[in-house]
């Protein structure tokens, strides 16, 4: 049971100038509005919107978007309108109640059912980010007391919370919130696998915990050793649901999985970062092709980190991830860490920083043209990789995307002339599947009038699927102006031929 003494001491901790009277009566207002109701588990309903503040305060956010967690429920579930919100708390505080009561009105029927929602959503995650960061936490919180629902329900806002909210926290970099949800989604989905994977979780880590701690302080030592200021240096244990489906890829056995519990290296610096690499290696030997760095080339949601794979005491395979501070607050929280606090007071950027502004564009050029489940998913849910032009650039596709999905990414006319690729200095065919960080060339022919119909068997994205549309369409409009009437095009008779959807 959280207190608001609880929530103000969590507040203070990281803000101490925040505005805590005012927290305190938006909890006060927020009690009186939903008196006499309860939670379907018998609980006071203010414990709600409490548990959703602590939530939101726990990743450090500022007083307003605090003060939205605690009212968010108000103007659906009391007779208090959003006016009174307004009035009483500002427009700002009020358009964010605003924005999660929108949302909570999106009703999860399938994948099928659900797309026109899903483009409200991302109209309103790019029109006030602050927006969907509220309703993670109030869906986090109904996750944990799923229990008191029927169990139709419970599935369902599993199912959702695991096919919606998670891919789209882990598009914003929020590694912590998208763990959690699928974790919690997880255990109502599938008991069974849910029991299994986490017996084996606490069993493994039992028999590796000894030699990580002997790691851990040789690491230490020899950081110190070398003048390296360590933040901390602690164990992280992987998320059940990752953990579940990594180790389906391994035949269920658990001894192939290295980075079940990986040694997380916080230092104050980006120097430090390389520095401790180095230590770490002097130290013990790498294993081959397990060192990542996402430092000079980060994930598409912005995560940097340097991830390293070595062979520790006694032959063991240990996992080490080095970060400065700043950087593991945007590996865990992701866009909200824009929202943090220095010395000096608040820090909030822009509602609409760079990056959401983008995808605001993705949405509209994208979703307006998604018409069925596995485009959206590719397109929206499915998870990304990185891959790099020759001059470094960073372009954020789907897994499995091709080339050709590449090419498209970068210009039109480039995906219309390709007939080839290079691929890490390789030479490569159209259909290969791209992975994270590879280097990719597109070989083009001037002369090449259009793409091929055969791409449409291979490519991922939904933007080279449109082009290749486009420019086939285009192709047939020309030949049948020259073959069939030259002078006057009869657009009943392409209408036919488009019907037959020969392209």
């Amino acid at each position: 049971m959280e207190t608001i003494e609880n929530l103000l001491k969590i507040i203070k901790n990281y803000n101490p100038e925040a505005d805590l009277d005012l927290i305190r009566l938006a909890y006060d207002f927020a009690e009186s509005a939903h008196k006499g109701q309860k939670r379907l588990s018998g609980v006071p309903y203010i414990e709600h919107p409490l548990n959703v503040a602590v939530t939101l305060a726990e990743m450090k956010l500022d007083t307003p978007i605090i003060v939205a967690g605690l009212l968010h429920d108000i103007p659906e579930d009391t007779s208090i309108s959003l006016n009174e919100i307004k009035k009483n708390f500002g427009a700002d505080v009020a358009s964010m109640v605003e924005g999660v009561t929108k949302l909570g009105k999106l009703k999860y029927r399938g994948m099928e059912r659900y797309i026109e929602n899903l483009r409200k959503m991302f109209v309103s995650i790019a029109k006030d980010i602050r927006v969907i960061i509220i309703k993670f936490a109030d869906r986090l919180h109904n996750l944990k007391t799923l229990d008191a629902l029927p169990e139709k329900k419970r599935y369902r806002v599993a199912l959702e919370s695991l096919e919606i909210y998670a891919p789209i926290a882990n598009r914003l970099g929020m590694g912590e919130m998208k763990g959690q949800i699928e974790d919690y989604s997880f255990k109502h989905l599938n008991a069974k696998e849910y029991n299994w994977i986490t017996q084996l979780m606490t069993e493994s880590f039992q028999q590796r915990k000894q030699w990580l701690d002997t790691v851990k302080k040789i690491t230490q030592k020899e950081l110190k050793a070398s003048n390296i200021e360590i933040i901390s240096i602690h164990g992280r244990v992987k998320h059940t649901y990752s953990l579940f489906c990594k180790i389906l890829r391994y035949n269920r056995d658990i001894n192939k999985i290295y980075d079940l519990v990986a040694l997380r290296v916080i230092v104050k610096d980006l120097a430090d970062c390389y520095a401790a690499l180095g230590v770490i290696h002097k130290l013990w030997r790498p294993v081959p092709s397990r060192i990542k760095d996402y430092i000079s080339q980060p994930k598409p949601n912005g995560y940097q980190s340097i991830h390293t794979t070595v062979f520790a005491t006694d032959g063991q395979i240990v996992e080490f991830q080095i970060r400065t501070e700043k950087m593991h607050e945007e590996a865990e929280f992701g866009v909200a860490a824009h929202w943090h606090y220095d010395e000096k007071g608040s820090v909030i950027p822009s509602k609409n920083i760079a990056w959401i502004k983008e995808l605001a564009a993705f949405q509209k050029v994208s979703l307006e043209k998604i018409t069925d489940l596995e485009n959206l998913k590719i397109d929206v849910f499915q998870n990304r990789i990185f891959v790099f032009t020759p001059r470094g650039d960073v372009i954020d596709l789907p897994e499995r995307a091709s080339p050709v999905d590449f090419a498209y990414s970068i210009h039109t006319e480039l995906g219309n002339k390709c007939v080839g690729a290079r691929i890490n200095d390789q030479l490569a065919s159209l259909d290969t599947s791209l992975k994270s960080g590879d280097v990719v060339e597109i070989l083009t022919d001037k002369n090449r009038k259009g793409p091929s119909l055969e791409w449409l068997k291979f490519v991922k994205t939904n933007a080279a699927r449109g082009h290749i549309k486009a420019k086939a369409h285009s192709s047939l409009t020309d030949w049948l102006k020259t073959k069939i009437l030259p002078e006057k095009f009869p657009k009943k008779e392409a209408d036919k031929i488009r019907k037959k959807k020969l392209f």
